[in-house]
């Protein structure tokens, strides 16, 4: 029960943002003029519209999207008619651009001639086409803040929560300690769990992170540790011993560092705005490296179709997210206050990965669009710096071809993740 709750709850919550998603496009459009006369959120067949004015609002079957109808996207090919298609054509790609531009004049009236978009200052242009992928970025920022500031984040303390019977190495981690391990500093010392560290090698502590870095740049000196214990203040000596362990700043490089053997009482404190921003920062980088990787990583993906073992920090689709968010109420047993904050977690990383993919300069995703807006106020602007005629209007009709060629891929990727999450998903457990 708790399961499907978890999956229903995050379905509903990428339908929310793609609907918010295709407000950020509509309220700029209608505001700058454009005629729109479409918006849906889905795709397929047509569940449930209704018309206000000239705009069709509606449900479609899959959702896996959704989308405005612009009127006016493309612009007409030079000294044509727009509402007339040519009659012939040489190469099929030309028939197709041709084709595009004469559907989209269909519904253009001549009392729309002044309301299409490609008309509208390549500025204006800019903030309906961003408009989208600015309120995914927007709905990040609120879902990592409500996480953050309100719910908190757990943080190590100075506590110690266990102490560790033996030194073993990261890689080793999990495994039950033998006569032949080493007994760890910490338990030769004598430290218990609610020990509160506040000394060690003559520094105050106060925090994990300066502990930990003073215990791994110790090397196997002879350590000071100071710790309160039931009121008592209780100092103890002993040698740190030193273990291969995972770099902090690179965690693919293993370095010889010194180590004591206690883990840390995690507590949730609420963090300020500063920190959702250095959240929000690494998100970001985390998320263009994976889209940058993509590619790659569908290779992977595609041999998990055919047996191989799937690596769990790979491209999922909506089917494998949903499966992800059912997974992540249920594991552990968490609270429902856990629950809650791993489901708005999950919904504010897909926002941002939404808002990121669409500002991929390329057709036909937003980024695509964003781009020949600016360029057409690149030549217009150098135009008029130099005297020269206005070159018009850019012809993204151009770019076609490669729209429906990303538009291929895009239905291929989607198409080979929703198979491979269901023949072989991604495992929390």
């Amino acid at each position: 029960m708790i399961y499907t709750l978890g999956v229903v709850v995050f379905v509903l919550g990428v339908i929310l943002s793609i609907a918010l998603h295709e407000v950020g496009h509509l309220y700029p459009a209608k505001k700058f003029g454009v005629k729109v006369t479409q918006y849906f959120v889905g795709f397929g067949n047509t569940l449930w519209s209704t018309r206000r004015g000239e705009t069709e609002y509606g449900l479609k079957a899959i959702p896996l999207g959704g989308y405005v109808k612009l009127v006016g996207m493309l612009p007409p090919a030079k000294e044509q008619d727009p509402a007339v298609v040519r009659d012939t054509n040489t190469g099929l790609f030309t028939q197709l651009v041709a084709d595009a531009r004469h559907a989209e004049y269909e519904t253009v009236t001549e009392q729309d001639r002044d309301r299409l978009f490609y008309k509208l200052p390549w500025w204006k242009k800019v903030i309906v086409m961003a408009g989208g992928p600015m309120v995914n970025v927007a709905i990040a920022v609120v879902l990592f803040a409500v996480v953050l500031m309100g719910f908190g984040m757990l943080q190590p303390t100075t506590t110690v929560a266990a102490v560790s019977d033996c030194a073993i190495t990261d890689a080793e981690v999990g495994r039950t300690c033998t006569d032949e391990d080493p007994v760890t500093p910490a338990r030769l010392a004598g430290l218990q769990p609610g020990d509160d560290i506040v000394g060690f090698n003559g520094e105050t502590i106060a925090s994990w992170e300066q502990l930990t870095t003073l215990i791994r740049a110790n090397s196997d000196q002879e350590a000071t540790i100071v710790v309160e214990r039931d009121g008592a203040t209780i100092t103890e000596q002993v040698p740190t011993t030193v273990i291969p362990r995972a770099s902090l700043e690179d965690p693919e490089r293993t370095e010889e560092v010194g180590f004591l053997g206690v883990e840390p009482v995690q507590e949730q404190v609420r963090q300020g705005p500063l920190v959702v921003g250095e959240v929000m920062w690494g998100q970001v980088k985390a998320t263009t490296e994976a889209i940058i990787r993509l590619p790659v990583r569908m290779v992977d993906v595609t041999q998990a179709a055919f047996g191989a073992e799937r690596p769990n920090d790979g491209p999922i689709s909506v089917v494998g997210a949903s499966r992800v968010a059912g997974e992540l109420v249920t594991i552990d047993e968490p609270s429902w206050s856990e629950r809650a904050q791993r489901l708005l977690t999950l919904l504010a990383s897909l926002n941002l990965f939404l808002a990121l993919f669409n500002f991929v300069p390329l057709l036909p995703l937003d980024g695509g669009h964003i781009a020949g807006a600016i360029w057409e106020g690149i030549k217009r602007g150098w135009a008029r710096l130099r005297g020269l005629p206005d070159p018009g209007h850019v012809d993204v009709a151009r770019m076609l071809p490669v729209a429906y060629a990303v538009g291929g891929i895009l239905i291929v990727m989607s198409v080979i993740l929703i198979y491979v999450d269901i023949v072989n998903p991604v495992s929390l457990s």
